[in-house]
């Protein structure tokens, strides 16, 4: 694919290759990732742990903030000086990009003989490969559009669940009369824009939902269905507390964790901070997916940066198999609240949470209801998702109306396409 490739094959030829079945790690390995909260930690550190017991030497890089944006600015800085770490948490569109550059490696001959494509569904083996070929490896499958609650905040309304956006405003508007903060939230873009996200699937259905937010349809974002759904994140706004400008998922998580806010809406690493807390699901929390039909596909991978040195490129290797063992990916997705990207992985383990995602990823896929999340980087360019986090932010945080909004928007995309 490009001249970098030969050095992978090089390394091939010299019996550097090594199957997931019989690891011996001789190289290191340099990950940048922004895994840093409680449960993200346990879950990276899960990784760490299994590839230095193969004999590796990891070299860890964790930066944290802004859902990923620092990373990637360290990031840009690190291969324009010619320095690129030989792994990194990447995502979607950013994994293609990266690639069209020249600035991946290849890791086909680890897929192949590991037999990816089986295991892995085809809309995110898609998103892993470049011209045909792996260029990296995804750890999990986050579902986005999940409603996270706390049972004894609840019952203290007399409320259930809701299934709805209807009943979800009128539980919201009983906790609000008790003094309760109905929706825990952190105010930084990526969360504004999971909240809208969210709520184009719950209204719009999942055809709307990719005409809108994949296909980027002029027609969609310009339509009453796109104004009812700002409508409603206007009504989510009226249910987040005053002090929610500039904090983080995590706290927001602690919120309902500890009885001062009824619901989260977040993807389901709010889940690791649950466990990571001691809490038991069905019990201290519970987890449903928000209303809508489809399942927000978000997941983390690692892709893989050209570099030279020989030990390098052997741990890229080891990396990539370690990554997509099912003995990892169970580990791994226990700590991180997510579930396995491995289809062929059980789930005897896991909790109920955990087992519903996987029921409503397979009825979805058969649905061809499977959706890329925008929000986290799954389905447009990143030039792109900014121009929708600054258009949604802004509406969150002003008096801007649903009309001038969704004016607002469709010209924003129509510009950051040209």
């Amino acid at each position: 694919m490009r001249s970098e490739r030969w050095f992978m094959a090089a390394a091939c030829a010299a019996g550097l290759f090594l199957s997931s079945q019989a690891v011996q790690a001789q190289g290191e390995v340099e990950v940048l990732h922004w895994w840093t909260s409680g449960g993200e930690a346990a879950a990276v550190g899960e990784l760490k742990q299994s590839y230095e017991a193969e004999g590796g030497t990891w070299i860890d890089s964790p930066i944290a903030g802004g859902g990923g944006d620092a990373a990637m600015t360290a990031l840009r800085a690190r291969v324009v000086s010619g320095n690129p770490p030989a792994a990194v948490q990447l995502k979607g569109p950013g994994i293609q990009e990266w690639a069209d550059q020249g600035a991946l490696a290849s890791v086909e001959d680890v897929a192949g003989e590991n037999s990816w494509d089986e295991h892995l569904p085809e809309v995110l083996a898609g998103i892993m490969k470049f011209e045909g070929e792996y260029v990296a490896a995804p750890v999990n499958i986050h579902r986005v559009d999940w409603l996270w609650a706390n049972p004894e905040v609840l019952a203290r309304v007399d409320a259930e669940m809701p299934t709805t956006w209807e009943e979800f405003n009128a539980v919201a508007d009983k906790l609000q009369a008790e003094g309760i903060t109905p929706l825990a939230h952190g105010g930084q873009p990526w969360q504004d824009a999971t909240l809208f996200e969210v709520l184009v699937l719950g209204i719009g259905g999942p055809d709307f939902y990719r005409s809108a937010l994949v296909d980027l349809n002029e027609e969609a974002l310009e339509s009453q269905t796109m104004v009812d759904v700002f409508d409603q994140l206007r009504k989510l706004r009226g249910y987040v507390d005053p002090n929610f400008s500039g904090r983080d998922w995590n706290l927001a998580t602690a919120m309902v964790m500890n009885g001062e806010a009824g619901f989260q809406i977040m993807g389901d690493w709010a889940k690791g901070e649950f466990l990571a807390a001691g809490k038991v699901p069905g019990k201290d929390f519970l987890c449903a997916a928000a209303p809508g039909n489809g399942f927000l596909l978000n997941s983390d991978s690692i892709a893989f940066f050209n570099v030279r040195d020989g030990d390098q490129q052997e741990g890229q290797k080891v990396l990539a198999s370690l990554i997509m063992s099912p003995d990892f990916q169970e580990s791994f997705n226990l700590a991180k609240g997510s579930i396995p990207a491995r289809t062929d992985v059980a789930l005897d383990a896991f909790d109920e949470c955990a087992q519903r995602s996987r029921a409503d990823l397979e009825a979805a896929i058969e649905a061809d209801a499977l959706l890329p999340s925008m929000a986290h980087e799954m389905a447009v360019p990143r030039t792109v998702r900014g121009e929708f986090m600054d258009v949604v932010t802004n509406f969150f945080n002003s008096d801007m109306s649903s009309q001038d909004a969704v004016e607002t928007l469709s010209s924003a995309i129509e510009r950051a396409q040209l």
